[in-house]
């Protein structure tokens, strides 16, 4: 019998989640404080900081808007995903 569960680690990286969301976060990087709430409790690893900008990485953000829920001065809205 065949045990549920992960396939090997890290397999969610060869795998582009991210074309089934049906909203996506929008980052308003002026009212963004840095403080890294949605880098660190995404469940995806899908955010991260390039050159002085929160931004996501849509290909495999499953638009859960857990980001926004957190974000302590509502920088992030989510927007329907077109």
């Amino acid at each position: 019998m065949k045990k549920a569960g992960l396939v090997e680690p890290a397999s969610s990286l060869k795998v582009k989640t991210g074309n089934w969301k049906t909203s996506k976060p929008v980052f308003d990087n002026k009212k963004c404080t840095k403080c890294f709430k949605c880098v660190v409790y995404c469940p995806d690893f899908c955010i991260e900081e390039k050159g002085g900008k929160i931004t996501p990485d849509y290909d495999y953000c499953k638009g859960c808007a857990l980001c926004a829920k957190l974000c302590p001065v509502k920088a992030i809205t989510m927007e329907k995903n077109e």
